[in-house]
């Protein structure tokens, strides 16, 4: 029997899950496989996601957040090299270049199939880059860096962006009772996500939560003012050490705000450097674009950050790096590779966190999107509803608002996105599924879905919603 090589590049959710998706069904078809993975870190299947929450306390340590260790993935078949960084593709001859980091020596390594799994990077402007206090929050390293800041007890943050990333950071600092200041280039904070109105509410979420919200104002500077004097900030308590260090930060307009730390939360964009070099093809959003196997040509399979996915409402390709789309195309891709079949069959766009108190959760499209699916405002309806998570007269009652939108005509659900209390945010998953599944806005008005007074009320308020949207349709 001969034996064939899948080299994995990647060692996160979307490269790990193929790789042990691949190992199982190839032996389960008694396929010969061996698969060799690189990673350039020192790290492997852990929470992104879980960063803020780490530096807020809520997770005792980076050990938490790994799914899955290196020698746990070895003792399971998978010939995982760390620190081992690939440096060029040659997709003709079936080879990777790979440096080792820790030996500085290069080798060449054949493949049978390859499986890109690179994953995504932050955007780091110029004027982001080497100033002491100011990181992004993206990768274990970033994590372990501010947990070392935020032990220096810092009493002023700023976060620049207003996407997840940088919310969920804002509500880290204040929770820690740094006084928090959040900028950025939109009307409200989450705008790239959510419809105006809807922004608004993540706005207030923020605000009362401790956070200082600064919208429509674009960072264009970012420099460091130098260590406090020895022994400033002992008198209330701050700090004693002069370790940490200050940060000026220029915006648009002229603007100038002051911080011993800086998180940079401007988004992160696709790592295909290495695609590029080897001549595969990118899409419109700057990611690879497979297939639904994940193939992106013969014997060159992707997933993960590295990628765009189709968007089932839009019927487009997009964006969206999410650990459950690089884990679910993983396991599509390793499945395949092993001989097996299985597809990817896109996304809807549901996303969820919290910004303060609030529950902040989405899917399918903004207005906005329209006219990408030919579309205009006159072709929908929209409704904004205002209920509470639980029957009014329970303790456990918080307010919670519904935004849905639907096509006229056909009755299609393009659209839900919720701002409130405990127990809003998993409610999307009602609209999600809907969606998913096709329903029509009626029929999700008049889904069995579960009722009891401390859970919600009567109507639920996305039923509540999808019924006056189903009036209007």
């Amino acid at each position: 029997m001969n034996r064939r090589r899948l080299v994995v590049v990647g060692a996160d959710g979307a490269g790990m899950s193929a790789a042990h998706q691949a190992l199982r069904v190839s032996r389960s078809r008694g396929v010969d496989l061996e698969v060799i993975v690189f990673e350039k870190t020192g790290h492997t299947s852990y929470s992104a996601c879980g960063i803020p929450y780490w530096m807020a306390g809520d997770v005792e340590s980076a050990d938490a957040l790994v799914a899955r260790t290196a020698g746990e993935h070895r003792s399971m078949g998978v010939d995982l090299r760390m620190h081992h960084e690939v440096m060029a593709l040659d997709l003709a001859s079936g080879k990777v270049e790979v440096r080792d980091l820790e030996e500085s020596r290069t080798c060449t390594v054949g493949f049978d199939d390859l499986m890109l799994a690179t994953g995504a990077e932050p955007v780091l402007p110029d004027w982001a880059r080497g100033v002491p206090g100011a990181l992004p929050v993206k990768t274990l390293d970033d994590g372990y860096a501010w947990r070392t800041l935020l032990e220096n007890k810092p009493t002023s943050a700023l976060v620049v962006g207003g996407g997840f990333i940088g919310v969920e950071t804002a509500e880290t600092f204040a929770r820690l009772g740094v006084a928090t200041t959040l900028v950025t280039r939109g009307e409200e904070p989450m705008s790239s996500s959510f419809d105006p109105h809807m922004a608004a509410l993540v706005r207030k979420g923020l605000e009362q939560a401790g956070v200082e919200v600064v919208t429509g104002v674009e960072v264009n500077a970012l420099g460091s003012l130098g260590p406090s004097p020895a022994g400033a900030g002992a008198a209330n308590g701050t700090r004693d050490d002069a370790t940490q260090p200050g940060v000026r930060v220029a915006c648009a307009g002229g603007a100038e705000y002051e911080a011993e730390v800086v998180a940079l939360g401007i988004g992160v964009r696709p790592r295909v450097r290495l695609a590029m070099e080897a001549g595969l093809p990118i899409g419109r959003h700057g990611g690879l674009v497979p297939d639904e196997q994940q193939r992106v040509q013969d014997g060159v399979w992707a997933a993960g950050d590295c990628c765009e996915v189709y968007n089932r409402t839009l019927r487009s390709h997009w964006f969206v790096p999410l650990g459950t789309h690089a884990n679910k195309a993983g396991r599509v891709a390793g499945t395949v590779i092993g001989g097996g079949t299985a597809s990817f069959p896109g996304i809807v766009g549901t996303a969820i966190t919290r910004a303060g108190r609030a529950e902040v959760a989405r899917t399918g499209v903004l207005r906005k999107w329209l006219p990408q699916m030919g579309l205009n405002e006159d072709d929908v309806a929209v409704v904004t509803v205002d209920s509470t998570t639980a029957s009014g007269y329970m303790p456990e009652a918080d307010p919670i608002t519904v935004c849905v939108v639907g096509e006229k005509g056909i009755g299609r659900l393009l659209s839900c996105q919720i701002v409130g209390g405990r127990g809003a945010g998993k409610r999307i998953d009602t609209a999600a599924t809907a969606m998913w599944a096709g329903l029509r806005v009626d029929e999700v008005a008049m889904l069995d879905l579960a009722y009891a007074p401390p859970f919600s009320p009567v109507w639920d308020p996305v039923q509540i919603a999808c019924r006056k949207l189903a009036d209007r349709l």
